[in-house]
């Protein structure tokens, strides 16, 4: 298992995943944003070719992390399912066979757009879904990153990516955390998700997840 970067964030320590989590430790909580189930299987139903694989691929990754953190919840910030062509017979055999091995783990959905659009996983995977955002003091989990009048906010949806630039043009985009006091955003979990790149503000901090750890970008 790669090593985590800890961080402190609003009186909190939480742990950079090199796979693209935060792991929390006070609350025992790992949390991920759009992880987009089912959306090769969309895209395949619209005769796009793309890669086969993605969502046990996605779900084998959450195992790896629950397994390996203590983790009392997973909660996911937005976008689980992809679209209604999530909800053909073979992703949901996928799905609740993962979910059989997580025990104890609660999981909890804030609904994203995706998810509007999906529809709420089967009630049968036992997954808590409530609209955004989610309080747990400090903060305010949402999937829109849209600053909340009162808690510092994490959030997904955007898909930050950070464009590393060398000295030769070479350009690398890799998938990074954006700490800010007001809205922070984590990268997409999923195994088949596209990228934004951002330039952040004099005030955020960028974190790039790369191979097997996750660094600070220099000031």
């Amino acid at each position: 298992m790669s090593v985590h970067l800890a961080i402190e964030h609003c009186g909190e320590t939480l742990w950079l995943l090199p796979d693209k989590a935060i792991y929390w430790p006070a609350r025992r909580a790992l949390l991920v944003a759009d992880v987009h189930i089912g959306k090769a299987a969309s895209y395949r139903a619209l005769h796009q070719p793309v890669p086969r694989g993605t969502t046990a691929t996605t779900l084998a990754r959450l195992d790896t992390l629950l397994g390996h953190y203590d983790c009392e919840q997973l909660i996911i910030l937005g976008d689980f399912l992809h679209a209604r062509a999530a909800h053909a017979p073979a992703t949901l055999a996928s799905l609740r066979a993962w979910k059989s091995r997580q025990g104890a783990v609660k999981v909890v959905l804030v609904r994203g757009n995706h998810d509007r659009h999906a529809g709420d996983p089967p009630a049968e995977l036992d997954i808590e879904v409530c609209n955004e955002p989610l309080l747990l003091p400090p903060f305010a989990l949402q999937h829109e990153p849209v600053p909340h009048c009162s808690h510092p906010v994490l959030a997904g949806h955007v898909h930050p990516v950070y464009v590393l630039r060398g000295r030769a043009r070479q350009r690398l985009r890799l998938p990074c955390f954006l700490i800010d006091a007001q809205v922070s955003l984590l990268p997409a979990f999923g195994e088949f998700t596209g990228g934004w790149s951002i330039e952040p503000g004099l005030s955020a901090r960028i974190f790039v997840a790369g191979g097997d750890q996750v660094w600070a970008l220099a000031d």
